[in-house]
């Protein structure tokens, strides 16, 4: 791959292990991982970020902030515009913020599949195209997935039918909503492939970084990139919704966010807005069952040896949180050496223990709350009853992390829940919350909850289980590096 010639005031993109070179934002999107293991990292702040009045503007005020000195500014005002429109999305205001009782919920679930992922899957896949262009532009792109649920069809909508790009995604094959698996299964385009893998997202996601670290022997003719949060593109658009919320807010609101937690890469975009001019009174990382974040932000002592838990909301069913790395980095104030060293002791010994002053500064950005699947039920049903709200389960847990920690906020400390995904995408969990029948086909699962709750169908769930199967392939996770060779020379 090409480099571009960069001058002293451009900003550069850093490894959080330190053994990679510096890259350009165009470079660093391109690759996704760095070839040492590491996350890319600004290698300084970002500067105050003004929120705007539409989403639109807000997120372009992101874009221009990390990747202004790569990308001219008309590029990324018309990747704004384009992304985040009324045609896009089922809702104007793209991220509406509700008032549900003494809170605030940030709907992040209106886009092209539903949820959250939607909203920075609409500016990665054409800042990457154009980073292929200008660094790369006889080199095909192979992005490589792993999803625990719904980054897995943003990607696929996000990236379908881009020359140049092709994609795979690899989910678990009982580790996903039926609503979630649907959406892989049946999305079409050319250059899109979903794949089961007979094991957990884990194992799907360690599969596709071992993969990054061969990549010259597995697919020499490609660029591999990711569309998971992993990627820098993928992250700091992420920022936008926080910035815009704390608009929608009002002037000296200092909002408490809580914020459903897997790969810790939604919540550290609220850390980074936080580095660039948005007052916060706090991040609450709110977990499922599968507490491994809440004991290492309680104990300083991250340990994967446990048990995978399937849970109602499978997109935090995750051991080895990938984000956590760049909060490690962040409170180890950019030691790289240290955080590479601690890294690799996790990925060989399947632990690690903080040091002491990086473990208190994690504690003093993130307080940290598990929900269990019963506790995530009754709050779903508790918030129906009272307030005419359903939350999904993910949501559920942000709302039940806030009762924890007593977070309920004050009339100038709003607390806000991040909505991360519509109900509609768990309609089984949804019908069981309000003490409803649960028909076993998932069509008919939405098709009830649409007519007891009156709450309107996502477009973009609308008719799914109408569309054909595309993607059936069940692999084992060994299996993975040879699926990818196979695709790489033969699509």
């Amino acid at each position: 791959m090409s480099q571009q010639t960069h001058t002293a005031d451009k900003p550069r993109f850093i490894s959080t292990r330190g053994s990679a070179p510096d890259l350009s934002a165009s470079a660093a999107i391109l690759q996704g991982l760095a070839p040492d293991g590491g996350l890319y990292m600004p290698d300084r702040p970002l500067g105050d970020i003004a929120p705007a009045a539409s989403y639109a503007q807000t997120a372009l005020a992101v874009l221009q902030a990390a990747f202004g000195e790569d990308y001219e500014a008309e590029v990324l005002q018309s990747i704004a515009d384009k992304a985040y429109n009324a045609q896009r999305f089922d809702e104007k205001q793209i991220v509406p913020l509700r008032r549900v009782g003494d809170r605030h919920v940030l709907e992040l679930f209106h886009g092209p599949t539903a949820s959250f992922k939607d909203l920075a899957l609409s500016v990665l896949p054409p800042l990457m195209a154009i980073a292929r262009q200008r660094l790369a532009p006889d080199r095909e792109i192979l992005v490589l997935t792993a999803t625990s649920g719904d980054t897995g069809s943003a990607t696929m909508a996000g990236f379908r039918d881009m020359p140049g790009i092709k994609v795979i995604v690899f989910y678990p094959e009982h580790g996903v909503s039926p609503v979630q698996q649907a959406q892989m299964q049946r999305m079409a385009g050319d250059n899109l492939r979903a794949v089961a893998i007979r094991g957990d997202f884990d194992q799907a996601q360690r599969g596709v970084k071992q993969i990054f670290a061969r990549a010259q022997d597995i697919a020499p003719q490609c660029l591999l990139s990711s569309a998971n949060s992993i990627n820098i593109g993928r992250l700091i658009p992420q920022m936008a919704y926080y910035l815009h919320a704390a608009h929608q807010l009002g002037e000296g609101a200092k909002p408490l966010f809580s914020v459903p937690t897997g790969n810790f890469g939604d919540i550290f975009a609220g850390a980074l807005a936080g580095q660039s001019g948005l007052s916060l009174s706090g991040l609450v990382c709110a977990t499922n069952d599968n507490r491994v974040l809440k004991d290492v932000l309680d104990t300083g002592v991250y340990d994967r040896r446990r048990p995978l838990h399937k849970t109602l909301s499978p997109s935090m069913d995750i051991l080895v949180s990938s984000n956590f790395e760049r909060a490690v980095y962040a409170a180890a104030q950019g030691d790289a050496a240290h955080v590479s060293g601690l890294m690799t002791e996790l990925e060989r010994e399947g632990h690690m223990t903080l040091p002491p002053q990086v473990h208190s500064r994690l504690r003093a950005s993130f307080a940290v709350a598990s929900c269990t699947d019963e506790q995530a039920l009754r709050t779903m049903r508790a918030v129906n009853e009272r307030h005419g709200y359903l939350p999904d389960p993910h949501t559920a847990c942000a709302w039940q992390a806030l009762d924890d920690i007593s977070g309920r906020g004050a009339p100038n400390r709003p607390a806000v829940v991040l909505a991360t995904a519509s109900p509609y995408k768990f309609p089984q969990a949804a019908l069981s919350a309000l003490g409803l029948q649960v028909p076993n086909d998932a069509r008919e699962q939405l098709l009830s909850l649409s007519r007891h709750t009156g709450i309107p169908m996502p477009r973009a769930l609308d008719g799914l289980f109408d569309q054909p199967v595309l993607h059936d392939e069940v692999i084992d996770p060994d299996d993975m590096v040879a699926y990818v060779q196979r695709r790489a020379t033969a699509w």
